[in-house]
């Protein structure tokens, strides 16, 4: 997850409640910016990463080593649009297709974390 502190990426993988987890993306969300990662006790696989500036947001999925899929944009900005969300500490330049509002990009992940599911998420572009 990006720190707050430094606005830097921090790698360091954490075992959390979910509402550890609810608390620091607040604080992230605070921050205007971030990107953070999480995946199911126990399992390396499928895990998600959301990452967002201001109010856009990308979700990703990694269901293996060699398999990832974007989460389908909610509309919020123009199939012709682009946005720029931070990845890890770079930015990535993504189309409208696959940018959502951050409060539909949080959504997806809690319900993630709750169902233990990617399933019934949304549609997913492979990559």
């Amino acid at each position: 997850m990006t720190s707050v502190q430094s606005a830097l990426f921090d790698s360091t993988e954490r075992r959390s409640e979910l509402s550890d987890l609810v608390d620091a993306f607040r604080e992230l969300r605070g921050s205007g910016r971030g990107h953070l990662e999480v995946n199911l006790p126990d399992s390396l696989y499928p895990y998600l990463t959301l990452s967002f500036l201001d109010d856009h947001a990308v979700v990703h999925l990694f269901t293996s080593e060699d398999s990832v899929s974007l989460l389908v944009g909610d509309g919020s900005v123009s199939p012709e649009g682009q946005v720029d969300v931070p990845v890890m500490d770079d930015l990535g330049t993504f189309t409208g297709d696959f940018v959502m509002r951050v409060d539909r990009a949080w959504d997806v992940i809690e319900n993630f974390v709750r169902a233990g599911t990617v399933e019934g998420l949304g549609e997913w572009y492979e990559l």
